[in-house]
């Protein structure tokens, strides 16, 4: 007679006393600190990066609450042994900075807003319209960001004296009002925007300036923040143009005045004043950066601007 053998139970199988399957065994996991080194120099390098590039602007602000005679008997001291804020008093009242101020806040809100509505139309138009002449007008766009400054700088001086803008904060703000980058920029970023949503909008019988105001506009607002933050520094940096247009103090944007006040004091340089005047002249751009950086950086991601 045959003996029927049964099977043998198996490592895996259930357990009659618990009732639950036995978890195989898993090789020990490697160590991560090993892995982690690399991560840990990387941001203890960007610390160290961003450290340096702060300690220059950590300077100028010790150096603008102190005085005159504390800045030239320690130059190299980090702290102000008696803080003072004389230095932007006398900025103000006796340098004629507000002045300078209120033109420099002029003139960029001029270009600013003239490089958003320019450059978005001709964006748009460059990357939505199918018209005669569209690759001749975008080359043109790519041949003028390659000229340098310099070769345009005299006709538009001429062009300048002919309208009789010579002098005057709209003179100093006109040929920066449509620069090429911008609209290379909303150009760029037009391209990304689906033209699904435009035909929708059409098939809805809005127009093409209710699609543009109402669809497009409303997308583009990386591209329109990183065309105000490069507008406005182009604007708010400039020296050489608004030294040749302006001709009388009144007409100063910051960057002149500065220049003036460091003239004026001859041979004996006042420290403290051009360092609270310089830092008069970054705390905009600082400000003005830190609300809009997320989207700038949306704005050059999505335009592929390196």
């Amino acid at each position: 007679m045959t003996l029927l053998r049964t099977p043998e139970r198996s490592s895996l199988a259930p357990s009659a006393e618990s009732g639950t399957a036995p978890v195989p065994a898993t090789p020990e996991s490697p160590r991560r600190a090993p892995r982690r080194l690399p991560a840990i120099a990387l941001y203890g390098a960007l610390a160290l990066a961003a450290v340096l590039t702060l300690l220059p602007f950590a300077w100028v602000v010790s150096g603008s609450l102190r005085s005159l005679d504390e800045i030239r008997s320690d130059p190299g001291a980090w702290l102000p042994s008696a803080p003072t804020f004389d230095n932007f008093v006398r900025l103000f009242t006796g340098e004629g900075f507000a002045v300078y101020l209120v033109n420099s806040l002029v003139v960029a809100a001029i270009v600013v807003v003239g490089n958003i509505v320019t450059a978005s139309l001709a964006g748009y138009a460059l990357s939505k319209f199918d018209f005669r002449g569209k690759k001749l007008a975008f080359g043109a766009v790519l041949a003028a960001l390659m000229v340098p400054y310099t070769a345009v700088f005299v006709p538009q001086f001429v062009v300048t004296v002919n309208l009789g803008l010579i002098d005057t904060l709209a003179g100093i703000a006109g040929p920066s009002i449509t620069l090429p980058l911008s609209i290379f920029i909303m150009r760029q970023y037009a391209s990304s925007v689906p033209d699904e949503l435009l035909e929708a909008a059409r098939l809805d019988g809005a127009g093409e300036f209710r699609t543009f105001f109402r669809v497009f506009l409303p997308l583009a607002g990386p591209a329109v923040a990183t065309i105000t933050i490069m507008s406005f520094l182009n604007s708010w940096n400039n020296f050489i143009w608004p030294l040749i247009v302006a001709q009388s103090t009144r007409t100063y944007t910051l960057p002149v005045g500065l220049a003036a006040t460091n003239k004026a004091a001859a041979n004996l340089t006042d420290y403290g004043l051009s360092l609270a005047g310089a830092l008069v002249v970054m705390l905009p751009v600082l400000v003005l950066f830190l609300f809009l950086q997320r989207y700038f950086v949306q704005g050059i991601a999505a335009t592929g601007i390196r």
